[in-house]
């Protein structure tokens, strides 16, 4: 079975996206908002707990998730190839 290279990477960048989004607004409901660094700060840049930091979690997270979802169905698609049975 071969992945389409384009669905999937946007498929990745949408979960890791929102994702990210989501869980930020989650934090900021129960805990509030918070500018110290975090983990995934120091990866993607202007990222915190913030409202305007999730924005940025958004779109650091989509370009992310297309990105390595690309590279990971095509690495699929040559892998599966070479193990397909003729």
């Amino acid at each position: 079975m071969k992945l389409n290279v384009k669905a999937f990477a946007l498929t990745c960048s949408l979960i890791w996206g929102l994702g990210l989004l989501f869980i930020t607004w989650w934090i900021i409901l129960f805990d509030g908002s918070s500018y110290q660094a975090t983990f995934i700060g120091k990866i993607y840049r202007g990222y915190n707990i913030s409202f305007t930091g999730s924005l940025m979690g958004l779109v650091w997270g989509f370009f992310d998730g297309l990105i390595g979802g690309a590279i990971f169905a095509w690495l699929y698609n040559v892998i599966s190839h070479k193990f397909q049975s003729k």
